[in-house]
């Protein structure tokens, strides 16, 4: 896989042409505002991102802001806690939002135990009949963590030894992390500001995690944050995704552990493989969620037939959330290509413009690609009549998956 290294300065009016007309086209909910001068620091495997995390939680002197979707009492789940209750006795503010339904199987004594050592917690959207049975449904799939409002981390990982590579194969995640230092740290605390108030009712006082920004960890970086809602009337994720599919000139590079684009963000690859862009897809062989993997597969036919290029990960679960345009332009963070990331979880992605990242990116999907057998639509059409029976009746279901 050759990453794109011309310019094509035609290529490139074309593209402009195209963001004027899908500006008016897909009604971006809040245009999002893009922040310079910052420096984005891939981690490419869940070794590296858990190790760096760890050591930046342990540098922090005023203020931990830290949103998850699932927290495990394991090995890496113990150590969090650790990190996290050392931070309050050398007087860091510890703030911590956790997924009520997302930790279920976490014992109560887990939580308990931060508490009783000074972490402030708020468990999201405990179950209650007062916000109706859709609310129910809502999950807060982010995964952030803010050091001295200066440096946050996001990505794709949970706080579970699977994310963190040390568990073995057949269950060990293929994931991915980064951290951005700069003024879009900012709106990080912001987001995380209004996803506390909503849950307590009161907007928290951050003053402590709002710092002068340090010129030196500064960067090159262009980054604007995308973050979605069920609370929104439109979805920011998926405006964002289709506006970045649509302006590619070259080259769509997607991961994905969750694939249920919809008719929409499946008519944009089309539209991009029709005007010359190729567009690859990396989705599991295995996943931690079978019916959704069964029910990527149905798109897999109207894809292949118009020359989209899918692989499927072998020997580890996909869990990166990852698209590249051009070589140039990374989408990452917590939101999957899947309704559920669209219409109702609590999704935050970065827009990172830097070639320098996106190399970065680019060899650590060339090297997932690597990893992974390409499906050819022979061997896909030869699935059999009880998988295509499957998959059907799973499409029926697909809005709740």
């Amino acid at each position: 896989m050759k990453q794109p290294t011309h310019v094509n300065h035609f290529r490139n009016k074309k593209r402009l042409a195209r963001i004027m007309m899908l500006l008016k086209r897909i009604r971006l909910p809040g245009k999002p505002i893009t922040y310079r001068r910052n420096r984005v620091v891939l981690y490419p495997d869940g070794q590296q991102f858990f190790q760096t995390l760890f050591a930046a939680i342990r540098s922090a002197r005023s203020c931990l802001l830290l949103e998850y979707y699932l927290i495990r009492n394991d090995r890496t789940g113990t150590l969090f806690a650790t990190e996290l209750i050392a931070a309050v006795q050398r007087g860091v503010r510890v703030m911590l939002i956790y997924d009520y339904i997302g930790c279920v199987d976490t014992p109560a004594f887990y939580f308990k135990s931060l508490s009783q050592n000074g972490i402030e917690l708020v468990p999201f959207n405990v179950p209650s009949f007062r916000r109706g049975i859709g609310w129910f449904d809502r999950r807060d799939h982010r995964k952030m963590t803010i050091v001295d409002g200066s440096l946050a981390f996001l990505g794709g990982c949970n706080i579970g030894d699977e994310y963190a590579g040390l568990t073995e194969l057949p269950h060990r995640f293929r994931d991915v992390g980064f951290s951005i230092a700069g003024t879009v740290v900012q709106e990080l605390v912001q987001k995380f500001g209004e996803t506390w108030q909503m849950e307590r009712g009161t907007l928290p006082d951050l003053q402590s995690a709002i710092v002068t920004q340090d010129d030196r960890r500064r960067g090159q970086a262009r980054v604007a944050i995308v973050s979605g809602g069920p609370h929104q009337r439109a979805s920011y994720i998926r405006s964002a995704f289709l506006l970045n599919i649509a302006t590619a000139s070259e080259e769509i590079l997607v991961a994905t552990p969750y694939f249920v684009p919809g008719p929409l963000i499946t008519r944009y690859l089309l539209r991009a493989v029709r005007r010359g862009v190729r567009v690859c897809l990396l989705l599991p062989s295995r996943s931690d969620v079978p019916l959704v993997r069964l029910l990527g597969r149905s798109f897999y036919g109207a894809l292949l037939i118009k020359g989209v290029e899918i692989y499927e990960l072998e020997h580890e679960i996909l869990h990166s959330k990852v698209m590249l345009i051009d070589g140039e332009r990374t989408v990452i963070g917590s939101a999957n290509l899947d309704q559920r990331s669209f219409h109702r979880n609590f999704e935050i992605n970065a827009v990172i413009d830097s070639r320098t990242f996106g190399k970065q990116v680019h060899r650590m999907l060339q090297k997932q690609f690597a990893d992974s057998r390409r499906i050819q639509l022979e061997d896909h059409e030869r699935r059999g009549v009880p998988a295509r029976l499957m998959e059907r009746v799973v499409n029926l279901f697909s809005w709740f998956l």
